[in-house]
C-alpha cells in the first residue's frame, strides 16, 4: 500500500490540492498543526477531505466569510506556506494546480 510522504515532501511546496486539504485541517482543528499527514493512505486522505469540505460548507468555501479568528489563523497559515513555497522555487503564475 503506498502511503503519503508528507505535506513537507511535498512538490511546489505543498500549494497542491493535497496541501491546501492538509492546511485546512489545521484551519478547522482537524488535524494538528505539526501533522504533515504524513505515513497516511489515500483512502485517510479522503476521509480528512471529507472532513475539511464539511467544515467549509457554513462558510461557503471562501476564506472572506470565515469568523475573525478563523480568517486570522488561515491569513497566518496561508501566507507561511506561499512564502516557504515561494523560498522553495515555487511560483504561483507557472503552478500547475494538481
Amino acid at each position: 500500500m503506498q502511503t503519503y510522504a508528507g505535506l513537507d515532501h511535498e512538490e511546489n511546496g505543498g500549494m497542491t490540492m493535497i496541501g491546501r486539504t492538509i492546511r485546512d485541517a489545521w484551519l478547522f482543528g482537524l488535524l494538528p498543526e505539526n501533522d504533515t499527514f504524513a505515513g497516511r493512505s489515500a483512502a485517510d486522505f479522503q476521509m480528512l477531505l471529507d472532513a475539511v469540505s464539511k467544515a467549509w460548507e457554513p462558510y461557503g468555501n471562501l476564506p472572506s466569510r470565515l469568523p475573525p479568528a478563523l480568517a486570522e489563523k488561515h491569513h497566518w497559515i496561508y501566507d507561511a506556506a506561499i512564502q516557504k513555497a515561494r523560498a522553495a522555487g515555487w511560483d504561483p503564475e507557472l503552478a500547475n494546480d494538481d
